[in-house]
C-alpha cells in the first residue's frame, strides 16, 4: 500500500535493492518508515536521487502523513510537506510555525529589524566614544591647570594659593565619573548588538560574447537502442538562462555529454555551440578534482584567491583550504567544483545539477549572483524554486511514446 501511494511499480517488491536507482530506494526506504508504527520517522534528504515529477509523488505522500521531521534543502519540498519549521540560527534552534515561505518572511522581518537596531546602536556607540574622548581631552587640560606650564612662570602649582588645585582636583573627579558612566553606556549599547547572519555575495565572470547565439539545437535526438528524448530544438542567446527538466533517465545528462563529445550513442539532428567560445561547467562527477586548491587553481587556468573568496563565501573553513581536494568530504568537494566555475571567465556556463550538498544560504547565493551577474548558461536542476527563480526560459525533455 505505501509503495503504490509512492507510485512505484508493483516489479520493484521482487527485484533485489542494490539494483534499484537511486529514486527508487529513497521511496522503499521511505515507505519502511511508515510501516513501522513504533518509531518516529525522521527523514534526512528525501529529495535526493529525485526528479522534479518523484519529489510531487514523495511531497503527496507526506501530505498523507502526520507527525515526522524531514530535513532538506528544497524549499519547495519543505513549503509542501511541513507545518513547522525549526532552524539552526546562530548556534540555537528556533522554532517558527508555518511552512518554509512563512518562516522566510518572519526571518527577513526579523533580521531587517536586527540591522536597524543595530545600526542605530553603532550610532550611538560612536556617539558615545566622541563624547568620551572630549571629555577625556578636557580632563587632561584640567590637569595641565593644575601643574602649569614649565614655560609660563606663575603659572600652576607653584603659586597655587589652593583654589585653582581644589578647583582641578574637582573638576578631574566629576571627568572621570562622567568617563566611567560613559565607558559603561558604552558597554551596555555593545552588549546589544545583534550576531546576525549575514549572506555574502559570491563573484562570478561572465564574458561579452561577440556571438548572439551561444548554442543551438534543431531536431536533436540521443540514444542508445532507442531515443533518450523527444526531439529537440531550442537556442540559448546571450544572457539567456535555459533550465532544462526532465525525468531520470530521460537524458539530461546525456545532452550535457553530446556537448562535449563524450557520448557514446547515437545521434541525430544538429547541436552546435558557437565557434571558439569559453565553457565553464559545474559537472555531476569531479572525482578528477585533485590536489592542493593552489595546484588546482593553476591546473584550471583560475586566480587562486578568486577560488578562495568564494569557497570562503560558501562555507569552507580555512582550516580546510591546504586539505587535498581528493580527502575533502563530498559537500566540500562540490564547493570546490563550483567555485572553481564561478572563478572561471566564460561565454556560457554549463550547470548540471549545481544544488547537490548546498544549503538554502548557498542556494540563495547563487540565485543572486546569477540575477546580478547576467550570465549565459545552461543549466540541469530539478529545484523548481531555483529554476523558477533563475531561468529565462525552461524546456522538458519528454520520453519518447512507445510506439514513436
Amino acid at each position: 500500500r505505501e509503495l503504490n501511494l509512492l507510485q512505484i511499480a508493483p516489479d520493484v517488491l521482487w527485484r533485489p535493492f542494490n539494483t534499484l536507482s537511486g529514486g527508487e530506494q529513497t521511496k522503499v526506504r521511505l515507505a519502511r518508515l511508515f510501516v513501522d508504527e513504533e518509531n518516529f520517522p525522521l527523514i534526512d534528504e528525501p529529495t535526493n536521487h529525485l526528479d522534479i515529477t518523484s519529489r510531487g509523488h514523495v511531497a503527496s505522500y507526506l501530505q498523507q502523513k502526520t507527525g515526522f521531521i524531514v530535513v532538506s534543502h528544497d524549499r519547495q519540498f519543505i513549503d509542501d510537506v511541513v507545518d513547522h519549521v525549526l532552524a539552526i540560527e546562530k548556534s540555537q534552534l528556533v522554532l517558527y510555525k508555518g511552512n518554509y515561505t512563512t518562516y522566510d518572511t518572519q526571518k527577513q522581518q526579523k533580521d531587517s529589524y536586527e540591522q536597524e537596531q543595530n545600526a542605530k546602536l553603532k550610532k550611538e556607540i560612536t556617539r558615545l566614544q566622541q563624547t568620551a574622548a572630549e571629555k577625556a581631552e578636557w580632563s587632561r587640560g584640567r590637569e595641565r591647570d593644575k601643574l602649569g606650564s614649565p614655560t609660563k612662570k606663575g603659572s600652576g602649582g607653584i603659586f597655587d594659593t589652593g583654589a585653582i588645585g581644589a578647583r582641578a582636583a574637582r573638576t578631574m573627579k566629576r571627568s572621570k565619573a562622567i568617563a566611567k558612566r560613559m565607558d559603561e553606556q558604552i558597554q551596555d549599547k555593545s552588549a546589544l548588538l545583534k550576531d546576525i547572519e549575514y549572506i555574502d555575495p559570491l563573484n562570478m565572470y561572465p564574458l561579452n560574447s561577440h556571438h548572439d547565439v551561444l548554442l543551438q539545437a534543431e531536431n536533436f535526438v540521443l540514444g542508445y537502442d532507442r531515443p533518450l528524448f523527444q526531439p529537440l530544438t531550442f537556442s540559448i542567446q546571450q544572457q539567456d538562462i535555459l533550465g532544462i527538466q526532465g525525468a531520470n533517465g530521460s537524458g539530461k545528462s546525456s545532452l550535457i555529454q553530446a556537448l562535449f563529445s563524450t557520448f557514446t550513442g547515437a545521434m541525430s539532428g544538429d547541436i552546435q555551440l558557437a565557434h571558439q567560445i569559453k565553457v565553464s561547467t559545474v559537472r555531476q562527477n569531479y572525482e578528477d578534482n585533485r590536489g592542493t586548491l593552489a595546484a588546482f587553481a593553476e591546473m584550471q587556468g583560475i586566480a587562486y584567491q578568486d577560488l578562495l573568496s568564494n569557497l570562503k563565501k560558501l562555507g569552507l573553513e580555512r582550516t580546510v583550504f591546504q586539505t587535498p581536494i581528493e580527502k575533502m568530504s563530498m559537500g566540500q568537494r562540490k564547493r570546490v567544483e563550483l567555485a572553481k566555475s564561478l572563478a572561471t571567465p566564460a561565454d556560457l556556463f554549463i550547470w548540471d545539477e549545481p544544488l547537490n550538498y548546498l544549503d538554502v544560504f548557498n542556494q540563495q547565493q547563487l540565485i543572486e549572483v546569477i540575477t546580478t551577474a547576467k550570465p549565459t548558461m545552461l543549466l540541469i536542476e530539478h529545484d523548481r524554486y531555483f529554476l523558477d527563480q533563475i531561468a529565462t526560459k525552461q524546456i522538458k525533455l519528454i520520453k519518447p511514446k512507445a510506439n514513436d
